[in-house]
């Protein structure tokens, strides 16, 4: 009997199915062990010795794999082909090491590219020992982001108050964020101006041309700065006597198709393409690798999905090279395969690209065994893989240059005309921007000395744009290009930025929040070599020379510790009003912008004579008048423009009334709560709360009068039939903002959309566009079984979140890595038990771990803070020491020294300490 342990369940059974009964596959289901959430898990004075912890969940799978190693012939580790998948085989053997469960048993590493009978077999027979390069490579890898982490992040938490953790890669993508805010708070709007003309032939064809020369002389962008100057340029052209053809330059382009994808190049083309974020396209690729039930055999349908290479095997370029002949005809098949080069510095983690397991497996082949999402992401994998070994298109690109008699005014126009479609007939990339090039623009056939009609001319008026915030798309690509972090940890990164509050996703795009330009202004001054791209770039460089053999990981640890602990010990004497100096200095043109009306942004609006400035509390920053604590002026950082008061409120604060209901006679106002701002229906009365509803975003409450408030306070309104179910279709506005509901189906609306005013024809667009993704609320897995307290069912439902249990009006997340077909009535009982006593819901816990006294765990948020920075994995989050004994208090209160809020009282403590909240959702 032959043990082998994979990373998850779903791969599990599939590869056990391919071996046969003479062997026994179990999953780890991850990483088994890590270092312990606590100081001193890395020890560098003695070193670099680090200790390893066993996870709560992993012990039952470490128990099962020490019973089936009991009279085992051979174990055999195939965790996944990469260096995280070579660490996880390297724990499980270290730990049954410890546990003495290996004794004469060999043990092998088995790596395979694809969940594939073919391919797994392969593997077997080629069986290897484990990679002591990859794995040293790993461990430097882990202490490093252990003691960023855990030394750095003390550092933060005691000189800047309210900040959460720093990390070595996540800082720097967190710096890449706030640069280009910074940049684009910088930008000056310039204006220019452009003149168009469109021109007709003597066969009346007609066609646009830009003016590119005036009075012999080239215009470059700005040199038509105004209308007046576009006027006098309308008044040239029109006092030409004719114009004719100068110049035609016709020339044929090759475009050669993009190479398969890798891990960065998926996420791009899946966030432009599919609108998927980083962390939901691996794990839809990672379902689609472990294997999909195909009609009663699981199959992976993709190769590994974390890689660098760009290559494919020679059996997979001859069966796409293949269907390509057969579907579209030897025209679209090139003579010679096309071959990649891999820009990974590394060959030993330079995998195979992703791809198709089986090429002349089509998207609609498996349309049906695949939800919407899964069949989008496939789809989109197997398209560019076919599309890389396809014909190049042939495009016939013209440019017509056109000159007045007079030689006043010079236009060109351009074009470009498919003659030949090659891998555009199937695929063409994604773009991050909507700009429109000339493709398939077809101009008329002309030559030198053709006259030509000058038609109508049309100046236009144009504005210079800050540079775009990022995408997901585009900071990934950003990172890739900066050479920082890899491709396993991107979807980490960013979701690190988000949990910490560091960053927002507005529309798409990546805006920094206070905490974050906070977080990175202090790095920035403080620890300025730590967060420099280069620095994190030549790091990985060197965790690759570690990988690759060509540098010892210790050595690495001790160049890098000497330097970083010198810098750490430098801030000891730093005290907190230097860094408030720093901090004000860096980021005051962001907290005080100049409003252009001759105004001192930063003279206090209440005594009229203090100079605001940024201060800090325990609950974070917050801005202050200096005239403390004579005047006790603050607010939180970020307000919308006119909406700043008096002690910490805000202008609509209020409440602010807006006149009264004429059905009820009850006053309508407008007020801020800790959630954002509402309107209120009269006054809580006994035992009666009053109406109330909450503001869309886009809805700013100075904005607001008495009809619009009337209008929500009446939500929902009956929009009118669904066409086709018969039902009826609401608007209204919940938890998560305005809605549509039909049925039981519900349909956020678009920030385009006004609740209010949506009609009915525009709410069944919007409902079919839910149907067609597949997003049409909560749907019925299977049923688990009957609660034994009630005997009522169980149900097990897809959400929009991932599978949840829903029993008796309480659901229970499935813990993350758990397959829905696997969970057993035993364990659905237990996590609604476990969240029912918990009272709110919790996601993705299992019940089996006893909570913690409350009191010794009064440190753990920031230990798991730091934690989460310090690894990509799930850690496990040890029990805080208890906390120290608090001083007397001094015998005259510390309010000179304005650490806290200023307003020590009221409302307007209270205002100044939640300020970072309310800029978050306000």
């Amino acid at each position: 009997m032959n043990v082998v342990v994979v990373e998850s369940p779903a791969k599990a059974k599939t590869i056990n199915k391919y071996l046969g009964s003479d062997y026994v596959v179990l999953a780890s289901y991850g990483h088994v062990r890590d270092l312990p959430a606590k100081d001193g898990s890395v020890r560098p004075d003695d070193d670099f010795a680090m200790d390893w912890e066993v996870d709560d969940r992993a012990e039952k799978r470490l128990r099962d794999i020490v019973q089936a190693l009991k009279g085992a012939d051979i174990l055999y580790l195939a965790t996944d082909p990469d260096r995280e998948g070579e660490a996880i085989s390297w724990h499980v053997r270290e730990e049954l090491k410890r546990r003495r469960a290996l004794k004469d048993i060999p043990v092998k590493r088995v790596v395979f590219n694809e969940v594939t009978k073919t391919a797994v077999l392969d593997a077997f027979r080629n069986a290897r020992e484990l990679n002591d390069e990859l794995i040293d490579a790993y461990m430097a890898r882990r202490a490093l982001d252990y003691l960023v982490g855990f030394t750095l992040s003390p550092v933060l938490w005691r000189k800047l108050p309210g900040s959460r953790s720093a990390g070595r890669v996540q800082s720097v993508a967190l710096r890449l964020i706030c640069d280009r805010e910074s940049e684009i708070e910088a930008f000056r709007t310039r204006e220019y101006w452009s003149v168009e003309s469109n021109f007709r032939t003597a066969e009346r064809a007609t066609f646009s041309a830009r003016l590119t020369h005036l009075d012999g002389k080239k215009l470059e962008r700005f040199d038509l700065p105004d209308d007046a100057s576009a006027k006098k340029a309308v008044a040239a052209i029109e006092s030409e006597p004719g114009y004719s053809v100068y110049r035609v330059e016709n020339r044929q382009v090759r475009r050669n198709p993009p190479p398969p994808f890798t891990t960065s190049t998926l996420q791009q083309e899946a966030s432009r393409k599919l609108g998927f974020g980083t962390s939901r396209t691996m794990q839809l690729a990672q379902r689609l690798y472990e294997g999909i039930n195909l009609g009663g055999e699981t199959v992976g349908l993709i190769t590994y999905m974390r890689t660098d290479g760009v290559s494919l095997s020679a059996d997979a370029v001859g069966a796409t090279r293949a269907l390509i002949e057969r579907d579209y005809g030897p025209n679209y098949r090139p003579p010679q395969p096309r071959y990649y080069k891999t820009v990974a510095k590394n060959a030993q983690e330079a995998h195979e690209a992703i791809r198709p397991t089986d090429a002349f497996r089509k998207p609609s082949d498996v349309a049906h065994f695949l939800d919407s999402e899964q069949l989008r992401l496939y789809e989109l994998i197997w398209k560019r893989t076919l599309a890389c070994q396809m014909e190049a298109a042939v495009l016939d690109q013209s440019t017509i240059d056109i000159n007045g008699a007079a030689g006043r005014a010079s236009f060109r126009a351009t074009g470009s005309v498919i003659r030949f479609d090659g891998f555009l007939k199937l695929y063409q990339e994604g773009r991050d921007d909507d700009a429109d090039d000339d493709e398939n623009r077809r101009l008329p056939a002309l030559k030198a000395q053709d006259a030509l009609d000058r038609l109508d001319v049309r100046p236009e008026q144009h504005f210079t744009e800050p540079p775009p915030r990022f995408t997901e798309a585009s900071l990934v690509k950003r990172l890739e290009e900066l050479g920082i972090g890899r491709p396993s940890t991107y979807a980490s990164i960013i979701t690190v930025l988000m949990d910490r509050d560091y960053v927002k996703l507005e529309k798409k795009r990546f805006e920094p929040e206070d905490r974050g330009r906070l977080v990175t202004a202090f790095l920035q001054r403080f620890f300025q070599r730590y967060v420099e791209y280069s620095f994190t770039a030549d790091l990985e460089n060197l965790l690759d020379d570690i990988s690759g053999g060509r540098a010892e990981w210790k050595d690495v640890l001790r160049q890098f510790w000497t330097e970083f602990s010198l810098a750490i010990s430098g801030t000891k004497e730093l005290t907190i009003s230097q860094v408030l100096v720093a901090l004000d200095e860096a980021l005051g043109p962001h907290f005080f912008p100049d409003a252009g009306d001759g105004h001192d942004p930063r003279l206090c609006p209440t005594c009229k004579q203090g100079r605001l400035g940024l201060r800090l509390g325990k609950n974070g920053a917050f801005i202050g008048c200096a005239n403390y604590p004579e005047c006790r002026f603050t607010r939180p950082l970020k307000l919308e423009a006119g909406a700043q008061g008096e002690g910490g409120a805000e202008a609509d604060t209020g409440p602010r009334a807006l006149g009264v209901d004429p059905a009820t006679q009850k006053p309508v106002t407008v007020r801020n709560g800790p959630y954002g701002p509402y309107i209120q229906l009269g006054e809580a009365a006994e035992g009666e709360k009053p109406k109330r509803v909450s503001l869309p975003k886009n809805v700013k409450p100075q904005d607001l009068d008495l009809e619009r408030a009337l209008g929500m306070l009446a939500l929902p309104r009956p929009i009118g039939t669904h066409p086709e179910s018969g039902d009826p279709i609401s608007a209204g506005i919940g938890k998560f903002g305005p809605y549509l509901k039909h049925g039981k189906a519900f349909k956020s609306l678009t920030a385009d959309d006004d609740v209010l005013t949506i009609g009915i024809n525009r709410a069944v667009s919007l409902l079919a566009e839910q149907a067609k993704s597949g997003r049409s609320g909560p749907v019925v897995l299977r049923t688990v079984g009957p609660h034994p307290a009630d005997a009522a069912p169980i149900e097990l439902y897809k959400g929009r979140f991932g599978p949840y249990l829903s029993h008796g009006g309480v659901n229970a997340t499935l813990p993350r890595g758990s397959a829905p077909e696997e969970v057993t009535l035993e364990d659905a009982v237990k996590l609604l038990d476990a969240q029912k006593a918990k009272g709110k819901p919790i996601r993705g816990k299992m019940p089996a771990r006893k909570a913690k006294p409350v009191t010794a765990a009064r440190k753990a948020p920031a230990k798991k803070a730091a934690a989460a920075d310090a690894t990509a994995g799930a850690v496990k989050t040890s029990v805080a020491k208890k906390p120290t004994a608090k001083k007397a208090p001094a015998k005259k209160p510390a309010a000179k020294k304005q650490t806290e809020p200023a307003a020590a009282v009221g409302p307007a403590k209270k205002a100044a300490a939640g300020g970072v909240r309310r800029a978050r959702t306000s």
